[in-house]
């Protein structure tokens, strides 16, 4: 049995002896917190690791301590400083003091932080996430899909009690222009550790409908700029360059882009903003659509006036070359009419001549062919006449069909039709354009005309 032998107590107290010979004096140290726990008294308590660069594997670890009197200092400081909670997974500078007790072994006393650090080491993990994403060719992927025109059926990932996502249903459901939204929620955390794995769910959730909706929008309220640190997760991020629907997001912040933000579709700075976008799309889409009504009724106003004019000259130079033609063959008939009753009369006067200058010569012949003559020339009348009368006959068809058609294109002919034309002013009137409220307007029928003055007119 060895008398020497020292107690436990005895030898942890030896062990605190030569640790604070030691390490008299505070170090400040880079460590990242792998679990932080705030008591009821205020004390907090931490662990601390480091990870090996290559391999992510633990390579030194120890506990640490932060008193209440300490922790109500450092921790509004760090947060004002850094926009981050104290919280798991953050890598922090801090100054610490090396402490033994005969209980509960060695310990690390936290008496300042320096957050300039962690803003650098968070800077540096984002822009090592963008850089991946850039060499992986996926940043701008759903930057590249097309938001329809007229994007009306939304799915939506946020949180069901967040004021963000109620702004954003009441600025759809309220538009001005009345326009017909449909939204679903995929209800999902937008803060915290568990966000990034959420709010992912979410998305594999909506996969399966990607043909149903339009596109995607990601929303939450306003927050300090450490609620948005799960929209700086490269996971997220991929996810969202791989999505096969255009991604909005707008999750709340005036001042810095999260790299949800880089990587989406559109990128707008709070729900309601999301909201007035789309209706502003629908917008755009109406307004284009109106032009093109407008485009349309004027081309084929224009087109009628103009097919209206040269109708109107058409119907005042046929009228007259009507009558010309009609007077014209109305000459020609009486031209022909004349030469033929002169044509008639100079035969038969000219057979009568030559009939009394052999009357003489035939008179003993007479006797026997005078019958015979009589028919012929009886026969020679008749057909004479037949042949007159048939002239007559065509010539006068043709004057009546020409007489019909000029009848026809007569404007009387027309109102009895039931057309009416209407005057202002004595003007005619071809065009709504040419019209005002309050116009006294004169419309002829085919029989009378009435006054009537304008009350609601409709360009």
């Amino acid at each position: 049995m060895n008398n020497n032998a020292l107690s436990l107590t005895e030898l942890n107290k030896n062990i605190k002896k030569a640790v604070k010979i030691a390490f008299n004096a505070s170090y400040w140290i880079i460590a990242e917190i792998s679990e932080i726990n705030i008591n009821r008294t205020g004390h907090c308590y931490i662990e601390l690791i480091e990870k090996d660069e290559i391999s992510e594997k633990i390579i030194a670890k120890s506990r640490a301590t932060i008193w209440a009197y300490t922790f109500r200092m450092i921790k509004p400081y760090f947060e004002t400083s850094t926009g981050r909670e104290l919280s798991d997974g953050l890598k922090i500078m801090v100054n610490v003091k090396v402490e033994f007790h005969e209980i509960y072994g060695m310990s690390l006393n936290i008496i300042d932080i320096e957050p300039t650090y962690t803003i650098g080491d968070l800077a540096k993990k984002r822009l090592k996430i963008i850089k991946k994403l850039e060499d992986e060719g996926v940043i701008t992927m759903n930057k590249e899909l097309e938001i329809p025109l007229v994007a009306q059926k939304i799915a939506v990932i946020s949180s069901e009690t967040a004021a963000g996502y109620g702004d954003f249903v009441n600025q759809l459901d309220n538009n001005n222009n009345g326009y017909k939204f449909y939204y679903k929620l995929f209800p999902a955390l937008m803060q915290g550790d568990k966000a990034e794995e959420s709010i992912i769910n979410a998305l594999d959730k909506i996969y399966k409908y990607e043909d149903f909706f339009d596109l995607v929008v990601i929303i939450r309220g306003g927050g300090s700029k450490s609620d948005l640190s799960c929209f700086d997760n490269y996971w997220l991020a991929y996810n969202i360059t791989q999505f096969p629907l255009p991604i909005i997001s707008g999750i709340g912040h005036e001042r810095d882009d999260t790299i949800v933000d880089i990587v989406a579709n559109v990128k707008v700075k709070t729900p309601t903003a999301v909201a007035e976008f789309l209706i502003s799309r629908i917008e755009s889409f109406d307004e284009y659509l109106f032009d093109l009504k407008d485009n349309f009724v004027n081309n084929v106003s224009d087109f009628i006036n103009e097919k209206q004019t040269e109708l109107d000259y058409l119907k005042y130079t046929f009228s007259p070359l009507v009558k010309q033609i009609i007077q014209l063959n109305q000459n020609n008939l009486f031209l022909y009419t004349n030469k033929l009753k002169n044509s008639t009369k100079n035969y038969f006067e000219n057979k009568e001549t030559s009939l009394k200058q052999n009357t003489t010569n035939i008179h003993y012949k007479m006797n026997n062919c005078i019958s015979d003559k009589n028919h012929n020339i009886s026969l020679l009348i008749k057909n004479v006449n037949n042949s007159v009368n048939k002239y007559l006959l065509n010539e006068e068809q043709k004057l009546k069909i020409f007489k019909n058609t000029v009848d026809h294109s007569d404007p009387v002919h027309i109102l009895k039709k039931g057309y009416s034309i209407t005057y202002k002013d004595g003007e005619l009137i071809k065009s709504t354009k040419q019209l005002s409220n309050e116009d006294e307007l004169t419309t002829i029928f085919y029989e009378g005309q009435a006054k009537s003055k304008i009350t609601d007119l409709k360009k």
